[in-house]
């Protein structure tokens, strides 16, 4: 089980060459305040003088500290009296350093290259790596001390920087908490503790570290913090002593300072000796640590692996880098041509289970909203009784009529009709707003190449518009001309009308044979509606009004008729005619024949309307799909060949977005060392685990 923390330092080297930090790797999280002692804590862990001391915030970035232990007659390319030792950083590449202060001034430096000379902080880790003889295989990080009050230029928010830094590292449930307490202070104000406790309550991966223990008041100890009666922690405590800020001006080793701390439990705490010290520390936490690699190593296994799945899947969509330019605009080409038909006949890849789209949204078009519509669409909307009444007396001109004129039916028809080609062309509008819709659609979900080439889209998107509003006036004026058919020839003899009309001949027609009989007129030379409504009226009594006969009878045959000053329609003598009052009688009530002769005519406009409605609500979907929408899928393609496909535009149109092979360069990097980290945790043996 030794194997496991050098594999643990494998994939931190792996991942660190891509500075991603995806994979949360088994590690110690050094946690304490200022001045608590975890530099010297790490420092006797190493067993050499390497970190940077002084006062206030020292320690800015995170340091990964990795201590690998070698075997002495590997020898390097330098020795000293105690064996072959040397550091490497992570961002000075092979540089071997075996003068452990060159060290030190080296993570002072790095940290002032990225933090500043100011005291504040950054999350940027420095990697180390120190391999001797003389330590146990750890992994450890070493992170800014906890403050409460900023000092000299600190940000004011110090304490927050601070505490996000340290939670972002604890937080990690693949990390071993190692919490230093100084013992001159009381273990109830650890601020270590209280973070570790926020992030793991149940202590399964807290080690509690108690300093100074040689600096306690005279006639106190800490036996009782010691032993968990004060404050008990799972992995336990351990008390060590640390070199004095006299002994390091001193250049007291730390093999020295060792030796006089062991001495010093035997003396003061000689029951707890053998479970306190610096070197008891080092064994525990590489336990701890391979134990706790063990725990984790089949949840990482599986994390990397699907990470590698993610990447995989991930480069595949960015593409591969271009080489036969003429092949790539093709395939791109026919791919979204392809894609936009697919939508519209409802077979594409993707489909929206949001909302509508595509082809299923033109239908929607035609047969709801546009159906609809012209269902809402009143006959007779617009359309008063006066305006009827005016229309047939224009109709007639200066002869009274006989009958109801044919030429006021067409007119007002006419008119009526006239208003369904808002609509239709309101249809074609949507139609079209709906297609440019599928563009984007297509652009997000279907073609996901196309972002790799930012230019090519916008050509795409300019040639698909520009063909759409090319269609739109002729498909709007094909649905101007079938309203303008429409309106060009009234057909009464159409069947649907006919038959409306039998209905009506059928209401009058009893009425019509007795009037007829009576006065012994033939009726010819008109339709058969108009003619049963004109026959209707003929044996009224009264109510003049154009065509009446019995005013007829008057003027040829007076005595017969009676006198002429019965009539009522005849002004009085004496009496003056506004003949303002004359075309819209507006002022007196409608005499019986006016009233029948209005309605027959809007019944008629009615029954009409209805069949022209009929007929364009049928045949503008038709127009609009064959004008449009089909026209638009079967020239697509050629079109966009037609515009893009040149020579000249083939290295502007492939040129990538500017982040797109950066993107794909981390995500190849990416994939390349999950590779590698998979092929290193496959390379441990289960015998290793156990």
């Amino acid at each position: 089980m030794e194997a496991l923390i050098p594999v643990i330092n494998k994939l931190q080297d792996v991942f660190n060459t891509v500075g991603a930090d995806i994979i949360q790797l088994p590690q110690i999280a050094v946690v304490g305040t200022q001045s608590s002692g975890k530099s010297s804590v790490l420092e006797a862990l190493v067993g050499r003088d390497l970190l940077p001391r002084g006062t206030g915030v020292v320690t800015r970035r995170p340091l990964i500290l990795q201590l690998v232990h070698v075997d002495p007659d590997d020898r390097r390319k330098t020795s000293d009296e105690n064996g072959t030792e040397w550091g490497k950083f992570l961002h000075t590449k092979n540089k071997i350093y075996t003068d452990f202060d060159e060290i030190r001034l080296e993570i002072e430096a790095e940290t002032e290259r990225v933090s500043g000379n100011n005291k504040g902080i950054t999350d940027e880790p420095i990697h180390l790596k120190i391999f001797s003889p003389h330590v146990v295989n750890l992994t450890l990080v070493d992170l800014p001390g906890i403050t409460k009050v900023p000092v000299g230029d600190q940000p004011k928010d110090i304490e927050v920087q601070i505490k996000d830094l340290i939670l972002k590292h604890i937080s990690n449930p693949n990390s071993i908490i190692l919490a230093v307490t100084a013992a001159n202070t009381d273990m109830a104000t650890s601020e270590a503790l209280k973070l570790a406790r926020e992030v793991d309550p149940d202590g399964r991966r807290t080690l509690a570290v108690v300093t100074k223990l040689d600096l306690m008041d005279a006639g106190t100890d800490a036996m009782d913090v010691l032993m968990g009666r004060v404050i008990p922690v799972k992995l336990g405590l351990i008390g060590v002593v640390n070199r004095s800020q006299l002994d390091i001006n001193q250049k007291k080793s730390v093999a020295d300072a060792i030796r006089d701390e062991y001495a010093f439990l035997q003396k003061k705490y000689p029951s707890l000796a053998n479970r306190n010290g610096t070197k008891y520390l080092a064994r525990t936490l590489n336990r701890l640590l391979m134990h706790h690699i063990r725990d984790c190593l089949p949840e990482l296994k599986t994390r990397i692996n699907v990470l590698a799945a993610q990447y995989q899947s991930l480069l595949s969509s960015y593409g591969e880098p271009v080489e036969d330019q003429s092949s790539t605009l093709l395939q791109l080409i026919t791919k979204f041509a392809a894609e936009y038909c697919h939508t519209i006949e409802g077979t594409a890849k993707y489909i929206e289970t949001t909302e509508l789209c595509g082809g299923a949204r033109i239908c929607y078009i035609f047969h709801e909203t546009f159906g609809r519509t012209l269902e809402s669409v009143d006959p007779l909307g617009g359309l008063t009784t006066i305006d009827v009444l005016t229309a047939i007396r224009n109709a007639t001109g200066p002869r009274p009529a006989l009958f109801v004129p044919e030429v006021s039916f067409e007119l007002l028809v006419k008119r009526q009709v006239k208003r369904l080609e808002e609509p239709s062309l309101r249809c074609v509008e949507l139609v079209h707003e709906e297609m440019q819709r599928i563009i984007q659609h297509c652009s997000n979900y279907s073609t996901q190449e196309l972002l790799r080439f930012p230019k090519l889209h916008d050509a795409i998107v300019e040639v698909v518009t520009s063909l759409l509003r090319k269609r739109l006036p002729v498909t709007n004026e094909m649905v101007h001309n079938l309203v303008a058919i429409e309106l060009a020839y009234i057909n009464t003899k159409h069947p649907d009308f006919a038959d409306a009309c039998g209905l009506m001949n059928n209401n009058i027609e009893v009425k019509t044979r007795q009037n007829q009989q009576s006065w012994g007129v033939t009726v010819v030379g008109m339709s058969p509606c108009l003619q049963a409504a004109g026959g209707g009226f003929q044996g009224e009594q009264e109510g003049g009004g154009t065509g009446n006969w019995r005013g007829m009878l008057k003027k040829g045959d007076e005595g017969s008729a009676g006198d002429k000053s019965s009539n009522p329609a005849s002004p009085q003598r004496g009496h003056a005619v506004n003949l303002l009052d004359v075309p819209v009688p507006v002022s007196r009530k409608l005499s019986a024949r006016e009233q029948r002769d209005c309605e027959v005519i809007e019944r008629l406009i009615k029954s009409y309307f209805l069949i022209v409605r009929k007929n364009i609500q049928d045949s503008v979907p038709k127009a609009v799909m064959h004008f449009l929408v089909n026209h638009v899928k079967d020239s697509l393609q050629s079109e966009l060949v037609g515009q893009l496909y040149k020579a000249g535009l083939l290295d502007d149109l492939l040129t990538e977005s500017e982040d797109m092979a950066q993107r794909r360069n981390e995500a190849a990097d990416m994939l390349k060392a999950l590779q590698k980290a998979s092929q290193v945790i496959a390379e441990i043996r289960e015998t290793h685990l156990w």
